[in-house]
């Protein structure tokens, strides 16, 4: 097997789940993963690490995926059903309500507790201060505890 195919195979799920929580619509998502697969064709960057590997691939499908958002207008809608690994209905309930989140809190709470990095690596991706990176998820759990403590009343 190619490095191509195994980086395909390593990653087009995660980034489909990314483009999909941007996009909204599931053809512009599938585009945009195959966007950044292109890029990293063009380009074959050499990475230090996997974790490099990962984190430059995240950061241009995000950033095909806000170009796309700027230059269609609003965001469409999906079934997550499908597409995220959800074990019951109140996960997939969380998951949906991070969906909802604007974009830098979703993708600040999406890669912290879905994909795993720390703070100063989402700050990397995300190209911004650790510091930005902790107030954008102090502020996305603020609204989803929000949201969440309405739905309950």
């Amino acid at each position: 097997m190619s490095s191509a195919e195994e980086l395909v195979k390593r990653y087009e799920n995660m980034l489909f789940r990314v483009a999909l929580s941007h996009t909204g619509i599931r053809e512009d998502a599938e585009d945009m993963v195959q966007e950044t697969f292109l890029k990293w064709f063009r380009s074959k960057p050499s990475f230090a690490s996997e974790e490099h590997e990962k984190a430059w691939l995240l950061r241009v499908c995000i950033n095909l995926c806000r170009n796309l958002v700027k230059k269609k207008g609003n965001r469409g809608q999906v079934e997550l059903l499908d597409i995220y690994p959800a074990q019951d209905t109140e996960e997939l309930y969380l998951i949906e309500e991070v969906m909802r989140l604007p974009s830098l809190h979703r993708d600040a709470i999406y890669l912290f507790y879905y994909e795993g990095y720390t703070t100063a690596q989402i700050a990397g991706i995300l190209e911004t201060k650790e510091s930005t990176v902790r107030s954008y998820l102090h502020r996305g759990r603020q609204k989803l505890k929000r949201w969440l403590e309405n739905e309950e009343v």
